[in-house]
């Protein structure tokens, strides 16, 4: 029987808020905790006005500025990525940092001794990539090992495992043996010799005024790949099967254990590609504290996600300008980079109780 479908009476500005609530609380907590940060700013004493044009010179007031807040978009992002590929399988994947920080050893490792750099057809910046993106699928998958074979939290492995992969790049950069300089007088920096010309990942505009880079464009492409197949493939059912409920997913023939290691592995592979996008883009040398945190600020992308490639990239792109504009803010304004903390920690607890509401809201209606 065809059933007779009434126009609603509600106006058209309430039914697109209704359509997509997600949405709109999002864009609220933004910009919410956007106009508390100018309240603290205030408060700190500094003109709001200067402030505001300080972050908004910083994030994108020149070519070389929005470049810089692309790029660091673009490590949030394949950080998040590789969050929500483990997310569907139900696995957490916190050590994106240790992941960034292994494939920037091997990316630098590769591209300095490992006779690349003449290579044709672009090979001299793709090797080091896939040797970064290797490595860091290698730390996923050793904390996935762990979880399948011996029931390990993949949270206290993955967090640990970061803590020792930043511990090795100290070493690395500490040692002539390994990838430090050569000391040719007393104030010799400990960081590794620059990567040559030819293995820098190619930029985009051929100007270092706005050094957009090969990264963003397989940055992008990766995130369509993943979104495909995770909502249209057969290893994407696989995946959110193991993450719903293991027992059922086993008794369904699929390996359950290799499903683990796998996820934990590409997970791995996008924090791999996100150190090799920062040396091989723009750092061009190994040195302690490289990553700079990039793969906590990722992990919280992947995390305000809930599970969508597009709300990484939207996230990734937030939280880049906001590290760019708060930098600059601090050195021209005098506001404390702290203050862009605060505000992304706002955002974090409005957005988390606001999912919190509405799944809550959504058990009550079934």
């Amino acid at each position: 029987m065809n059933t007779l479908t009434l126009p609603s009476s509600q106006p058209r500005w309430l039914q697109a808020l209704t359509a997509r609530p997600a949405l709109w609380v999002s864009l609220a907590a933004v910009i919410g905790s956007l106009l508390v940060g100018l309240l603290l700013v205030r408060l700190l004493g500094v003109p709001v006005v200067d402030a505001a044009l300080a972050f908004a010179d910083g994030a994108w007031g020149s070519p070389y500025a929005f470049a810089a807040s692309v790029n660091r978009s673009l490590v949030f992002a394949l950080v998040g990525i590789g969050f929500v590929l483990a997310q569907r399988a139900n696995l957490t994947n916190v050590g994106g940092e240790g992941q960034i920080a292994v494939g920037g050893i091997a990316a630098t490792a590769v591209a300095l001794y490992g006779h690349v750099q003449d290579l044709p057809m672009g090979l001299g910046f793709v090797l080091p990539m896939l040797a970064a993106a290797l490595a860091g699928g290698l730390w996923g998958a050793l904390a996935g090992v762990l979880k399948a074979k011996a029931g390990t939290n993949e949270v206290i492995a993955t967090l640990l495992l970061s803590f020792i992969a930043v511990w090795m790049v100290y070493g690395s950069v500490q040692s002539e043996a390994l990838l430090r300089q050569p000391m040719t007088h007393s104030n010799t920096l400990p960081e590794s010799l620059e990567v040559p010309e030819a293995t820098r990942l190619p930029l985009l505009t051929g100007d270092y005024s706005m050094p957009l880079h090969l990264g963003l464009p397989i940055g992008l492409v990766l995130a369509v790949v993943v979104a495909l197949v995770l909502n249209k493939t057969v290893l994407g059912l696989h995946l959110r099967a193991v993450g719903l409920n293991p027992v059922a997913a086993r008794r369904a023939g699929i390996a359950v254990g290799s499903t683990v290691v796998g996820a934990l592995f590409a997970a791995g592979v996008f924090g791999g590609l996100a150190g090799a996008c920062m040396l091989q883009g723009e750092q061009y040398s190994l040195k302690a504290g490289f990553s700079s945190g990039f793969g906590f600020d990722g992990l919280v992308v992947g995390l305000l996600a809930r599970g969508s490639v597009t709300g990484v990239i939207a996230g990734s792109l937030l939280f880049g300008f906001l590290r760019s504009g708060g930098i600059n803010m601090e050195m021209v304004a005098g506001v404390p980079t702290a203050l862009v903390v605060v505000i992304q920690g706002l955002i974090i607890v409005v957005l988390a109780g606001a999912a919190l509401a509405m799944d809550r809201h959504k058990e009550t209606e079934r």
